[in-house]
This record gives C-alpha cells, sequence and structure tokens, in this order.
C-alpha cells in the first residue's frame, strides 16, 4: 500500500515539474527593421516596435540596449501576458546628418532571450546644398 502511494506521488511530482516547464514565454515582433527612410535633420526620431506574447507565460523585458547613445530604447515596465501585446520605442537623434545603421538588443525571459532589432534609414540637411553646387554659384557670380 505505501509502495502504490508513494509510486503515485513520485508520478505526480514528475508530471508537475514538466508541465511547469511547458509554460514559456514567447516574443513575436510584427517587424525586426524599422526603415525611417530618408528624412529632415530635426524631424520626429520615435518609431515603434510592436510585439506579442504568443506563449503561455508572462513575458518580462529585462533590458533594452542600443549601440549608440544617439539611439534611446525604451522597454515596457511590466510583464506582458500570454496573447497580450507591448511595444518598444525607439527615439534617434535626428540631429545627426548621417545614414542610420543601429541595432538595438531586446532581452527578456522568451523562449528566445536576446533579440536584435533594426533601424536604418537617412538624415539629410535640407539647408546644405552639395559642395559641388556651391562651387558652381560662385563661379557663376564671378
Amino acid at each position: 500500500m505505501m509502495k502504490n502511494l508513494i509510486a503515485i506521488l513520485f508520478v505526480g511530482l514528475i508530471s508537475i515539474g514538466s508541465y511547469a516547464q511547458e509554460k514559456v514565454a514567447k516574443i513575436e515582433f510584427k517587424t525586426d527593421i524599422i526603415d525611417y527612410g530618408t528624412i529632415e535633420k530635426g524631424s520626429n526620431g520615435i518609431r515603434v516596435f510592436e510585439f506579442t506574447n504568443t506563449g503561455n507565460a508572462p513575458l518580462i523585458i529585462s533590458s533594452v540596449k542600443s549601440t549608440c547613445g544617439c539611439t534611446v530604447p525604451k522597454k515596457p515596465e511590466g510583464p506582458i501576458m500570454p496573447g497580450k501585446t507591448g511595444e518598444i520605442e525607439v527615439k534617434y537623434d535626428t540631429n545627426r546628418v548621417n545614414p542610420i545603421r543601429k541595432t538595438i538588443t531586446v532581452i527578456s525571459n522568451a523562449e528566445t532571450p536576446t533579440v536584435a532589432l533594426k533601424i536604418k534609414g537617412l538624415v539629410i540637411d535640407p539647408n546644405k546644398t552639395s559642395v559641388l553646387e556651391k562651387k558652381e554659384k560662385s563661379m557663376i557670380e564671378q
């Protein structure tokens, strides 16, 4: 009788243990690349990466880091419950006139704990004409 009870308890514990391991958060982004396209200096640099927790456990984003200080990512504060969506806001400093090629690393408790998001584009200054155009103008004016 005692052996049967121990066997039943043991089987019960094993099934509880394996059940607990099946609970997992999954992070699924709508897109992992945002293309700013060509934007003017000083324009709105905020973009949003949307994601869904497609798992069956709460998703906790522990950190969001950028490869450069010109890009400031913002993570959700609380856990994202299964089936719910969240967003990671990225603010790029558009006062820097140059091509945008940055990576944002998202670290969470999801099945894939590290996800790399990318932003790309080009910031131009519409007030600055090229050196060639200026040279031509000065030659015409002489």
